[in-house]
């Protein structure tokens, strides 16, 4: 039987649109919404077009440009296959409302990437749906406090450590926590002694950053885990540096109860410009019970979502997370395996070494341990030029460079923290050393040089404290 939809239009109002005198069928458009005009768009041709995307892409700096050593954030090189697979119908047109019995494959997809997740840290369950490291903090630390109340525990603090990323304590606040400052001693590391002297019963966990900011590995992980547990506290480890544990050590086994995964990072999403992201959490039996709703079962050869989860702290995210983050990750970790990883942190360890001894007679290296996956130099010495560590930043630019992350972590004055990562080769890091080397003896000749840089970009340095008191957010025509 064929239905025949008849919608009755009134006169155009003065807006030129018609409004339909009746309601009109869901998946019918309102006349309100309809053009009553051709819009008047350019006509463009292809090549015009192709040029045009192409040069605006050319004027921005990528990882697929050039070397982008930039600190914490793992840039590293995403492979294409990554992107292709993530492109596939089954996954691009999957809808979060299908019956469960229409998305076993998705499903599957996300419950066997929980699976190599866990196996990667050692831990006992996991979530996939925050959607950024950051929130991946704030659900274990919501998880932490959800914890301690079942127990009826009064406990307000989280330490946090004077190098941690600055998302910690963001965290630890929205969590309901108050952020508790943990010193580091004069090797960059935990004290501690101090630590020791600030784990009461008033401390829920501790938040650690392993490697640390620095790039160093905390040599006595195992016994801060336990100086921890023994108050009857949890740690959390900021999984931002997972890059440098792949296939070494798991967190699992150095005592700790959660881990967020960055899998726009380790794993190998493109994440420049703030997105998109996604960071899973997992912990131990312990605190599986808190776990956000729902949770990936498999029950036979069936996968569906489990809601029944009485001690849950809730949805943290849209649906189930960043579906199509998980696809890629999912991929780089088929692709790579178990061997694989391991050979990541290898390689990302080499080339951070490689860097930073390179370097160390030119710019000042506070730390002298040899580091992890990334280094911090200092640019203090510049002073003696009248310039600064952003100054370097800038000219890096001119050498079709990004620059590493400058001043940070804070305890480091004038910081250059520089992470070459794993897909990195040794001819990229010879023209980064290169170039840093050259920049330093152009500082020495004509600081005018770097104080005026970049001088070869689309946009020359801007005005910083104009740009904060002067805030525009759009183009004026």
């Amino acid at each position: 039987m064929t239905i025949e939809l008849i919608i009755e239009r009134s006169k155009p109002d003065r807006k030129g649109y018609a409004l339909p005198k009746r309601d009109v069928p869901a998946y019918e458009l309102p006349g309100v919404l309809s053009r009553q005009k051709t819009a008047c768009l350019p006509e463009v041709s292809e090549p015009d077009i192709m040029r045009h995307f192409v040069n605006l892409s050319v004027m921005n700096h990528h990882v697929d440009k050039n070397f982008y050593p930039l600190g914490s954030c793992t840039m590293k090189y995403n492979p294409k296959i990554n992107e292709e697979l993530s492109r596939l119908a089954g996954f691009t047109k999957v809808h979060p409302l299908q019956p469960m019995a229409t998305v076993q494959g998705a499903l599957r997809m996300m419950y066997e990437l929980g699976e190599h997740l866990k196996a990667i840290v050692n831990l006992d369950a996991v979530t996939l749906q925050p959607a950024a490291g950051a929130q991946g903090e704030f659900t274990a630390i919501s998880m932490f406090k959800a914890y301690h109340n079942k127990k009826k525990e009064s406990r307000a603090y989280i330490l946090v450590p004077d190098s941690a990323h600055g998302t910690n304590p963001a965290s630890v606040n929205f969590s309901g926590f108050r952020p508790l400052t943990l010193p580091s001693n004069e090797k960059g590391l935990v004290d501690v002694e101090k630590l020791l002297e600030l784990m009461t019963p008033r401390v829920a966990g501790l938040m650690l950053t392993n490697p640390n900011t620095l790039g160093l590995f905390e040599k006595q992980v195992t016994k801060i885990t336990s100086i921890v547990h023994d108050k009857g506290g949890l740690v959390y480890l900021d999984g931002a540096n997972l890059n440098a544990l792949l296939g070494i050590t798991r967190p699992g086994d150095l005592g700790f109860d959660a881990v967020h995964f960055n899998l726009h990072k380790t794993f190998s999403t493109p994440h420049g410009g703030g997105g998109p992201g996604a960071g899973p959490v997992a912990v131990t039996k312990l605190l599986a019970p808190f776990l956000p709703t729902p949770v990936i079962t498999k029950q036979r050869e069936t996968y569906s979502f489990d809601y029944n989860v009485p001690d849950s702290i809730g949805k943290v995210q849209t649906f189930y997370g960043n579906f199509l983050v998980m696809a890629r990750a999912y991929t780089f970790l088929r692709i790579v395996g178990r061997d694989g990883l391991r050979q990541i942190a290898k390689s990302a360890i080499l080339n951070a070494n490689y860097v930073v001894q390179s370097l160390k007679d030119y710019y000042y290296l506070p730390y002298p341990d040899y580091c992890m996956h990334e280094g911090v130099l200092s640019g203090r010495k510049l002073k003696e030029s009248g310039l600064r560590t952003l100054d370097v930043a800038k000219r890096l630019l001119d050498y079709g460079l990004h620059a590493p992350t400058v001043y940070f972590p804070l305890i480091v004055s004038e910081a250059l923290m520089i992470e070459p990562t794993d897909s990195e080769s040794k001819e990229t890091l010879d023209a980064f050393i290169e170039a840093m080397k050259k920049i330093l003896d152009e500082a020495k000749e004509n600081p005018d040089l770097l104080k005026n840089a970049p001088h070869h970009t689309p946009v020359r340095r801007l005005d910083e404290v104009k740009a904060i008191k002067e805030l525009k957010v759009r183009w004026k025509t």
